[in-house]
């Protein structure tokens, strides 16, 4: 997945698949994670959001099932 990166203390990069809405983090330590069925608002969110981190934190970590890639 083609990831564009972000200004953010702990997520280097983020991408995102509308079709299978999944989104990819890649976190600044290099580790990789896909979280799915992430509606594209929220993707959206994420990006609009004056702290990344924190929205991952509280927007996106409790509410989407997720892998390590």
């Amino acid at each position: 997945m083609r990831r564009r990166p972000v200004n953010s203390s702990s997520v280097r990069s983020v991408g995102y698949h509308l079709a299978s809405r999944t989104l990819e983090l890649e976190y600044v330590n290099g580790s990789v994670y896909q979280y799915y069925e992430v509606p594209q608002p929220t993707y959206a969110g994420l990006l609009a959001a004056p702290s990344i981190g924190n929205f991952v934190n509280t927007r996106i970590k409790p509410y989407f099932d997720v892998a390590e890639v």
